[in-house]
């Protein structure tokens, strides 16, 4: 491989792998709450209402 073939490998490495740790960092410090409206299943979805 050439040289600037390795230096786009790692720095695509870089990217991908940096992504999922920011994505994990931010989920880490920012959890979905439990009791939240979105999850609390009061809402029957639209397609199953008559």
């Amino acid at each position: 491989m050439s040289t600037p073939a390795i230096i786009m490998l790692f720095i695509s490495i870089a990217l991908i792998w940096g992504g999922l740790g920011a994505a994990l960092v931010h989920m880490s410090r920012h959890p979905d709450e439990a009791g939240s409206e979105a999850n609390d299943g009061s809402e029957v979805p639209a397609s199953t209402q008559l």
